[in-house]
């Protein structure tokens, strides 16, 4: 019978590139996940019945070790970029790798996969990047082999990063950004889940592994390229931290005194803290060379999916085009 693996998260945006991939090596594949009926397209990565969405919430015993049951491996790919109700960066990140790598190791499996994030810091003032870090130690005291990978900030067609500000860029004639300087070196969601599939294969070592795509920028370089490939002329100006800090104070207490009903997802006093560190690989940390994989250059891959925020959408191409013919 084909090995199995549950995936803990598997429907988000790296999740499902790893199910996807898990799928192609002919292994069966549980996607747990919080809302399996919203998960339902997982089933169309491989053949009926190979990847199921299952029922699960991290936060409890039973629930992470009834999808385990049964499972070669575990990879955990569950994370928040801010805290919502009861799903805080303690419970997920910190607490819930930690029972994932511990129930895994009651139940003897012995290979894990946890998706950290570079900048993870147990000293950090960032809740992100302290949870982060605990989160890998919880995963290291259970499960000291792991492999723990450490992506950049994750592009790709689902990402919450240049999709979002490619929508920002519509509307007015200046682009914000907290934090123009900070450098970051994105690194496209396949490749981090190709490092993923190669850990649960057991083709490398266990240990901690920073992910970066082949270039590093400064955030408002980034925009700037994003500007490009959707055709819109705007001005990337720079937010102070200062500012920047007093605007998320503000949208952080709407969403505690409305009870969270009135979501903060403009930016939040945590974000802030981590955009003044920049997100690149360290200098001696290993990469994706332990792996073998090249990384992917954005511009291969932005226009693929950026191309409806062109002022045209899917005819803007056509249109230029045109406009070509009509000046020859």
């Amino acid at each position: 019978m084909s090995k199995l693996v549950t995936i803990y998260g598997g429907s988000g945006f790296v999740g499902r590139y790893v199910a996807r991939r898990m799928a192609k090596e002919g292994w069966r594949v549980r996607v747990a996940v919080r809302r399996p009926n919203e998960a339902i397209f997982v089933r169309t990565y491989g053949v009926v019945g190979q990847v199921e969405p299952v029922l699960c919430n991290i936060r409890d015993d039973a629930s992470v070790a009834t999808v385990m049951r049964g499972a070669d491996a575990v990879v955990n790919c569950v994370g928040v970029l801010a805290e919502n109700g009861r799903n805080t960066f303690d419970a997920v990140q910190s607490t819930g790798p930690e029972r994932i790598a511990r129930i895994a190791a009651e139940t003897g499996i012995g290979r894990m996969v946890h998706i950290s994030a570079i900048g993870a810091d147990m000293q950090s003032d960032s809740d992100y990047a302290r949870t982060k870090a605990e989160g890998e130690a919880g995963v290291l005291k259970h499960q000291p082999d792991a492999v723990i990978l450490r992506p950049s900030i994750v592009f790709g067609p689902e990402d919450a990063f240049f999709n979002r500000f490619a929508n920002m860029a519509r509307f007015g004639p200046v682009l914000p950004v907290v934090g123009a300087k900070t450098m970051f070196q994105p690194v496209y969601v396949d490749d981090v889940a190709r490092a993923a599939v190669e850990g649960v294969l057991g083709n490398v070592g266990g240990g901690v592994y920073e992910l970066g795509g082949p270039q590093k920028m400064a955030f408002r370089d980034l925009m700037k390229m994003m500007l490009q490939v959707i055709r819109r002329r705007r001005a990337v100006m720079n937010i102070p931290f200062f500012v920047a800090s007093a605007m998320a104070f503000v949208f952080d207490m709407v969403q505690t005194m409305t009870g969270g009903i009135v979501r903060n997802g403009m930016i939040t006093r945590d974000q802030v803290k981590n955009l003044r560190n920049d997100n690149v690989v360290a200098q001696n940390a290993t990469g994706f060379e332990a792996f073998g994989i090249e990384p992917t250059e954005m511009i291969l891959v932005l226009p693929e999916y950026l191309w409806r925020f062109r002022p045209s959408g899917q005819y803007d191409a056509i249109k230029e085009s045109a406009r070509n013919l009509r000046s020859s």
